[in-house]
């Protein structure tokens, strides 16, 4: 992730603005355990489920690349691929209060499968990408980072060769190293704050889940994706320095205070000192 012409005598990393990250998370319609600030004489939410060990969830997929900006700060391009919901449709095959017998409900999919993701991969997140990619950069090659999940397809998979060069793109499917869930920019923090989002539409209904979740997804602005990208780049750099533990403590650049001030980088510099430490650590493993 480092410009190979900066090295060895200014290790620069990468704009990564080609790269879009991919992952799958659990949604729940509420948790055990809630908190919740009353005025005086509020009533607190009335909650119920069948079963509190079995409170009703629905797995996403999301997608985000790097927003990018013009040089006078205006959004460009949001990052934000798309968020698809692992959901189908199903009649109701009794009748109940709510409903009438045959009514069409939202039911998730709870067994995901490579068939499935395979499905999703193809179906509903090339288009996005296709139809979202900004237009002067469609000829650069894209990559698709996915962590190491059994249900993941593999990086050659000949149906999504072919689905993605269509159209004149280059996209290619990459898998982040093992058990790397902080080189993610989703598991870094991104499921965090639309997580939080959620929370505070609390739902009643999968469809209503769904809504939520994709409204908190709207309403995540590019800026906050941008500066995960920062942290990224901060985190690869305490892992080269804990020679690729994940023990090390997270750094803190004070993004927001930057930002302000109009010295918010688009790429972070590596201690050359370092890279060469780390380059002669790999070397010394590899025997």
């Amino acid at each position: 992730m480092l410009e190979q012409q900066s090295i060895p005598n200014d290790p620069t990393f990468q704009s990564m603005h080609n790269i879009i990250h991919i992952d799958e998370k659990w949604f729940y319609m509420t948790k055990k355990s809630q908190t919740y600030y009353l005025a005086v004489g509020e009533e607190p939410p009335h909650r119920t489920c069948k079963n509190k060990n079995y409170v009703g969830k629905v797995m996403f997929l999301v997608a985000v690349a790097r927003p990018r900006f013009d040089a006078q700060g205006n959004e460009i391009f949001s990052g934000k691929i798309g968020l698809f919901p692992f959901v189908r449709k199903e009649a109701a095959r009794r009748r109940s209060v709510n409903r009438s017998r045959g009514t069409m409900e939202t039911k998730p999919i709870t067994s995901i499968t490579k068939e499935v993701m395979k499905s999703f991969f193809i179906d509903k997140v090339l288009p996005k990408i296709k139809a979202k990619w900004p237009i002067c950069h469609a000829n650069e090659t894209i990559f698709v980072q996915q962590d190491n999940a059994p249900c993941h397809i593999d990086n050659n998979d000949e149906d999504f060769q072919m689905a993605a060069s269509d159209c004149g793109f280059d996209i290619r499917l990459v898998s982040q190293p093992p058990n790397s869930p902080d080189l993610n920019i989703l598991d870094l923090g991104y499921f965090r704050a639309i997580q939080a989002l959620q929370y505070q539409e609390p739902p009643k209904t999968i469809e209503d889940l769904v809504r939520a979740v994709e409204n908190s997804f709207e309403v995540y602005t590019s800026k906050q994706l941008n500066r995960i990208f920062l942290t990224l780049q901060a985190t690869m750099v305490d892992t080269m320095k804990d020679k690729g533990s994940n023990k090390y403590k997270p750094s803190h650049l004070k993004k927001d205070v930057m930002e302000r001030r109009g010295e918010l980088p688009n790429q972070l510099k590596c201690d050359p000192y370092l890279v060469q430490e780390v380059l002669e650590h790999l070397k010394e493993v590899d025997g």
